[in-house]
Parts: structure tokens; sequence; C-alpha cells
């Protein structure tokens, strides 16, 4: 027996069978700009356009455009139907059904149907495609996903199935309440069966490229800039209202400020210089954003290599980072201490508390950090040499420069700091293959539930690159999908964050707050996003 999912559901989808409020909501009497282009930085270059193959933010940014999943969401985060106009779920969570509107179409004009889900799932799990992302379909519990991605069954046998041109259906080995939820993300978008076969590796240079968004890409130029112009077949095309997005591929944030304040961009990215925000703030208050994320700030060990496989090594580490100083005296702009990989305020999350360091002063804690690093047979006389690995960004420099001066002081001097800083493929290539010592990282949440985090470390997650292993964590985590309730199903959240703490693969550093500039002409631009899922569909220009 089948269930709508929720009676907000059924009313969203109704409105969105009479194509209402799905792109820019453009208020009655506002007068738009003659040219609707907008020059966005995305901060570098996107390591790949295929939704099977990418993994990070600067991907997401242009694969939300480009690509339009079963459901999409609003600025709170709220889901809305996408391509699929409605969908229900069985008694048990089990099995949900997801019915596809008929009038969407790739930009070639060919209809998207639930066979192009299929095929785009199916690429995601294939060992072939050795997709980072393929242990997310795990995490959606379908059917045979996990024994498919070790190569033991065909790509085939994956729990998801075209009844017809227009149902997909999804089948589950357990009972997933939010597999709605899930099935935002862009490593689940639909691609062209036929473009991929037709053009192999090279279906998303810019001349071969189909995809189903409201845009399409018309060129992209390396360190420099991705040209999308709007498609004219997307089924809601007459309620888009931009006809140009230019994302920027600017790595500075100080360029990517002096750009945007000499007219070149209407967006920034995210992550304003830190020496600049008192000065931003101050010089241009409404066109400065600050919105809180669902992200964590963190510096991953590797967990296989020594001496980071010393649990000690790492807490003493952890212990000597200095997170007030970070977010009080260098970030300046409402971030919030960590303790925790798991925000606080997300949901699942009530109730997750701080571990019992976090409450210590800080002579307590370094005074034990230099006690655990002495134990594991470091000191001033045998320091632990390592090197810190970043992405190349300017705060993020100006982070590690500050973290490695921390631990070197609260350590007594028992550590020597290399810094090393990588552009945005390599370093993603260099965590992979594990040829780091401590990285800087961040996870940012893929959907508003706690399970978008703690799924992170699990042992086989092909996200978890500090590889960390624990069956305990894992027991915990898988376990809380068959939780009677949400009440149990937060308390194991509680528990397998607590196992986090215990073992520290990781050291929490920050809860992030984005800020970025917007030009006040720029209207329907969801940066308060709680996941910073950004739909530039819903954007337009006005007159200025």
């Amino acid at each position: 027996m089948y269930i709508k999912k929720t009676i907000l559901n059924v009313a969203i989808a109704s409105i969105a069978t009479m194509g209402l409020a799905q792109a820019a909501n453009v208020p009655a009497g506002t007068e738009l700009a003659a040219k609707q282009e907008l020059i966005w930085n995305n901060g570098t270059n996107p390591a790949s356009f295929d939704p099977q193959k990418i993994e990070g933010v600067p991907e997401g940014n242009v694969a939300r455009q480009v690509f339009e999943g079963l459901v999409t969401s609003d600025v709170k985060g709220n889901l809305k139907p996408g391509v699929a106009e409605s969908w229900e779920h069985s008694d048990d969570f089990k099995t949900w059904t997801f019915h596809l509107r008929k009038d969407a179409k790739w930009s070639n004009g060919d209809p998207v149907t639930a066979h192009d889900f299929v095929y785009a799932w199916q690429r995601l799990v294939d060992p072939k495609i050795a997709s980072p992302y393929a242990s997310y379909v795990e995490f959606l519990k379908l059917k045979n996903a996990k024994d498919i991605i070790a190569g033991k069954k065909p790509i085939t046998d994956l729990g998801i199935e075209a009844k017809d041109d227009n149902t997909l259906v999804l089948n589950l080995d357990q009972s997933v309440g939010f597999a709605d939820k899930l099935s935002e993300l862009y490593v689940l978008y639909p691609v062209n069966k036929k473009v991929v076969e037709k053009f192999g590796d090279k279906w998303t240079a810019p001349e071969n490229f189909v995809g189903n968004g409201a845009f399409k890409i018309e060129s992209f130029t390396v360190n420099d800039k991705t040209v999308l112009v709007r498609n004219e077949h997307y089924w809601d095309n007459k309620n888009t209202v931009l006809d140009k997005i230019t994302l920027l591929a600017i790595e500075s944030s100080a360029t990517d400020v002096q750009r945007y304040r000499a007219g070149d961009e209407d967006i920034t990215g995210t992550g304003l210089p830190l020496e600049l925000f008192a000065k931003l703030k101050k010089e241009l208050p409404e066109e400065l954003k600050i919105s809180p994320s669902l992200c964590t700030y963190t510096y991953e060990f590797n967990n296989e290599k020594a001496p980071f496989n010393d649990v000690k090594v790492r807490k003493a580490l952890s212990y000597a980072i200095d997170r007030d100083v970070i977010t009080l005296k260098i970030l300046q702009a409402g971030q919030k201490a960590a303790y925790g990989f798991t925000p606080p305020y997300i949901s699942g999350g009530e109730k997750l508390e701080q571990p019992e360091w976090a409450t210590w002063d800080a002579k307590k804690r370094y005074t034990e950090a230099q006690k655990l690093l002495n134990e594991a047979g470091f000191n001033k006389a045998n320091p632990l040499n390592f090197t810190i690995l970043y992405n190349t960004n300017d705060n993020h420099k100006k982070l590690a420069v500050a973290v490695g001066s921390m631990l070197n002081k609260n350590l007594g001097g028992a550590v020597n700091v290399k810094l090393e800083n990588q552009e945005w493929k390599t370093y993603l290539d260099s965590r992979r293959a594990g040829k780091f010592d401590v990285a800087r990282a961040g996870w940012c949440a893929d959907y508003n539930e706690a399970t978008t985090f703690l799924t992170y470390f699990l042992s086989d997650s092909s996200n978890n690159k500090a590889f960390y292993k624990s069956a305990e964590f894992d027991d915990l985590v898988n376990g809380s999908y068959t939780a009677k309730d949400e009440a149990a199903r937060a308390e194991m959240y509680a528990k397998a964050e607590a196992v986090l703490d215990k073992d520290t693969p990781f050291a929490p550093v920050y809860y992030y707050v984005d800020t970025q500039l917007v030009k006040p002409w720029v209207k329907g631009f969801a940066y308060s996003h709680p996941a910073k899922n950004y739909y530039m569909k819903d954007v337009y220009i006005i007159k200025h």
C-alpha cells in the first residue's frame, strides 16, 4: 500500500503541475534590467562536469544549473518538485515511487525519462567509473548497492527501476524516511545515455554537452571561466529570467573582492578575505551577506599513516588548536568553535553533546596534549615533523599558518609543521591517494539530516579520505536506519559522534558561516540556503 509522503508534498506537487513557484518569482511591478546576465565567482575550475564523477562545491555550483534531479529545494532548504512532479512511499519507507513530469526535456530536445535516472545511478555505482561518491547510494540503502560497488553483482541489480518513461521506483534494503531529501544531491542527476555513449569521456565538452537544467554549457576556459546560457528546452524556461551566467575561477579571495568592487562581478565566492572583513562590513553593509551553514571546517589526519595511526598523536594535535582564537580573533564573522563533526543545529542533532575536553581551560588542554604527544614518543628533543596540505585559497593559507604556529607553541616546541598548497583538482587527487599527513578539509551537508555528516566516516565510504575505520562507529550509524523513532535515531547519532571523539580521526575547528558580497540588483539568490544549494533559475536582475 502506498501513501503520500506528506500533505505538504501533495500541495507542492499540485502547484508544480500548474507551473508555479518553480523558477524566478518576480514581484508584480518589478522593472527588470534589459541585460539578464550574471557574473559569479565559483572560486576555482570545476574538476568535471559529469555528475557521476564530481564531489566538490565548485562542481556542484555548476551542476545545479545545467542538470535537474528528481527534487530541488527553496531558499530555506524545503523540498520542491524537480523532474519529479510528485512522489509517494510504501508504509515501511522501503519503496519510493517518483512520478516524472512529461514535459521535461534535455537541452537537445530529447525527453527526460525514468530510464535516464536508472542509467545515471547505475553509472554512479559502476566500478569502472570509480565515482568518488559511489557510496552515496549505500546511504540511500538502495538494494544491492554495496555488492555492486564491490564488483560482486552487476549494475543492473541496483534497486532502481523505470516502470515506464515517467515512473521511477526505488527499492531499498532498509527503511529510509528521508529518501526524498537524499535524492536532491547532484551525483544523482540524470545523464543522456545516447550522448554519453557517443562521445565517451568527451561528452561534457561544451560542443557535445547535453543537460536537463535551466542552463547549458556554452564554453569553458581553464583557469578563467565557465559560461552558461539559457536552455530553451528546459520545461520551465518561460519562468527563467537569466539569459547567461559566467562563473569565474578566481582562487584568491583578495582578487575576488577587487574584481567585485571594480564592477566585474555580481556575486563573489564565499569566504571573504579575513583582513578585509571589518572594512567590507562597514563600507558595504547592504551587500555583505552572512549566513550560517551546515558545514564543518576540519583538519583530517591520515589514519593509515604513521604516526597519525596513533590516537594519542591525533588527540594531542586536536587539543592544541585554539578554536576561540580562530573564530573570535582571526575569522570574526560569527563562526562557532567546533568540538565535534556534526553541527548540533542540524535535523537529528538534538542529543549531540560537547565532549568533556571542550570544557577544559586552555592550560589543562595543552598540558594534556603535551602529555599525550610525549607518550607517543615526541617531544622537543624528538619533534614530530609533518605537513599540512590545503587547497589554494588565501583564507585556508592564513588558517594553516595560524594552526601551525599554535601547534608549535601549545605543544612546547614538540612539532615542526610545514605547509603545502595544491590547486583544487590536484588536492582532491592527493587526498584520495592518501598522499598527505594532515589535510585541511571541510564537509557541507548534502541534505538537512545528521546522517549526511556521520556517513562520511563510515569505513567503506568513498568520501572517507581520512581512511578511518571503526566497526563500532559503523554499527551505530548503520543501526540508526532501523531505530524505532526519531528520538531513538538521534540518540544513536549522539553515540556515534562520541565514538568519533574517542578515536579523533580529525580535528574539528569551526562550524561555518558563509560570507560573500552580492550586488543590490541581484534578486532571488538563495545565499541563506542551509546546504548552500544555489539554483540560479530563481535569480533575476533588476534595473540599476
